[in-house]
């Protein structure tokens, strides 16, 4: 690479934006190269996020099923024994196979990767915007990505493209006046990793991330508090499915403290201090661990993006129209850089939109029927228009509710908790919201999506034979409910 080496894309970021991005250049046509500053594939979401958190979700259900309700279906196991590092060893597993599923991909689409960190350096007298790559030091730890670098010495190379599409991603946003240090006060990627199970973790923010993560160390035996400074969880959620998770989890044994706010932590050794205030002055509480978990913030420093002239509004999330392009001509962004919902899918949704309109298509992102999902136990997940809103915009609407109590499916597996909710409009009939708390909601939820997408009514939903005895059943139940003709309600 002792010249600048000239290509039709380069996708900055490897995450669920940027690699689904390069893999759909790579269909349509084009030369793409990826630059991507960890040694990884796959960004946070594969990473640090939302596969390994989905693996020890999954594992600490089984562990709380064993332990707690096995002998319900009459299987008498004894008390089981924890293997913390067997669990974590699984979860690292499950991310490395899937981090080398995207590196067979590149190989079979024939997309290049740079393992460095970029910046932008403008656009030359061709009309190429250049990219300075500043070479990692550390080769990526598997072979089979190692395969995919250009074989550079330089500690520096320029890439030159027509377009640039920024997917960096997001970082985890940390309490005012209270840095992370990695071991004590911890974000996501600590928190899926943790060592031993905490006497007390004290979870900061009553979001999907603080819920989901909090509930694996509380099944796994840890004393675990949620303080919120809102009064309320999940609150852009359905506030009946919200309520409804919410008993759930004080059932389960996590504390809560709404409307609370984390004013300070003082470090003890190998524990900590909490001071919060709840209205009622300042109190405090011991605890091993502070899970951090009140947003995240884009990724947008470092690269360039003011020298240039990209715009980025007060959140700092990169402006753009509706092709993804920023205020530099040639210069895209997608995923947790721009507004809207901070989910992989979402990112990944515009990744394959960006660059379909950039080869000339009209592709578009229907943002109204992205799918959110809280991965506790039940399960929460959503789509369209929550109650409340359809209410604050004067929309006329019915619902029908279906619970999971009633369900032949659901009995069986003894996953009784919850409800299926859906809004449809009362002169059109068109769904307008579907919410789930319950078994498998995160599954169920792409039925409601797929619906609202071809413009579906209540009454379509109603008239689909479901099998039986199946979760989905309480979909069409819920359906026929709007018109007040279910059957088993």
């Amino acid at each position: 690479m002792s010249e600048p080496n000239i290509y039709d894309l380069i996708v900055i970021g490897a995450g669920p934006g940027g690699y689904v991005a390069a893999i759909r250049a790579s269909q349509l046509g084009l030369k793409v190269i990826v630059v991507e500053k960890r040694a990884t594939l796959g960004g946070v979401c594969l990473n640090e996020g939302c596969i390994p958190s989905k693996a020890l979700l999954d594992s600490s259900e089984l562990f709380a099923l064993a332990r707690d309700r096995f002998a319900l279906h009459g299987i008498a196991i004894g008390t089981p024994h924890l293997d913390l590092d067997a669990m974590m060893l699984r979860k690292e597993d499950v991310v490395s196979k899937l981090t080398d599923g995207i590196v067979y991909l590149f190989k079979k689409n024939e997309i290049m990767r740079l393992h460095g960190s970029a910046l932008l350096k403008g656009v030359n007298a061709a009309g190429q915007h250049q990219v300075e790559v500043l070479l990692a030091v550390t080769p990526p730890v598997s072979s089979a990505q190692q395969s995919l670098l250009e074989p550079v010495p330089q500690s520096a190379v320029t890439l030159l493209a027509p377009k640039v599409i920024l997917a960096t991603g997001s970082e985890a946003s940390a309490l005012p006046g209270i840095p992370f240090d990695g071991q004590i006060v911890v974000a996501a990627r600590e928190a899926l990793s943790f060592d031993q199970v905490p006497e007390h973790l004290i979870v900061a923010g009553g979001g999907y991330i603080g819920l989901e993560l909090g509930s694996v160390w509380r099944r796994l035996g840890a004393q675990v508090t949620v303080m919120e400074m809102l009064p309320q969880i999940l609150p852009n959620m359905d506030r009946q499915a919200a309520d409804t998770l919410y008993r759930s989890l004080r059932k389960q044994g996590i504390q809560f403290k709404l409307g609370t706010r984390i004013t300070g932590v003082r470090r003890i050794g190998a524990k900590a201090i909490v001071q919060f205030n709840a209205g009622n002055g300042s109190e405090e509480v011991d605890c091993d661990k502070v899970l951090v978990a009140v947003g995240r913030r884009p990724l947008t420093g470092g690269l360039g993006l003011e020298a240039i002239g990209v715009v980025l509004d007060e959140s700092g999330r990169v402006v753009i129209d509706d092709a993804y392009q920023s205020s530099v001509p040639g210069v895209y962004a997608i995923g947790d850089l721009v507004s809207g919902p901070m989910l992989a899918h979402k990112a990944s949704e515009e990744g394959v939109a960006c660059v379909e309109r950039i080869a000339g298509m009209t592709t578009k992102v229907e943002y109204e029927y992205i799918p959110g999902a809280v991965y506790t136990w039940p399960e929460a997940s959503s789509v369209g228009r929550t109650e409340e809103q359809l209410k604050a915009d004067g929309v006329p609407y019915r619902s029908g509710r279906f619970n999971f109590s009633a369900l032949g499916r659901a009995r069986c597996m003894d996953e009784t908790e919850g409800f299926v909710k859906i809004l449809a409009h009362l002169e059109s009939d068109r769904v307008l919201g579907v919410h789930i708390v319950g078994p498998r909601a995160s599954d169920l939820i792409s039925e409601a999506v797929t619906v609202m997408s071809f413009g579906g009514t209540a009454r379509d939903i109603a008239l689909i034979c479901h099998a039986h005895p199946t979760l989905p059943e309480a979909i069409r139940e819920a359906a026929q409910d709007v018109h007040k003709e279910s059957i088993h309600v």
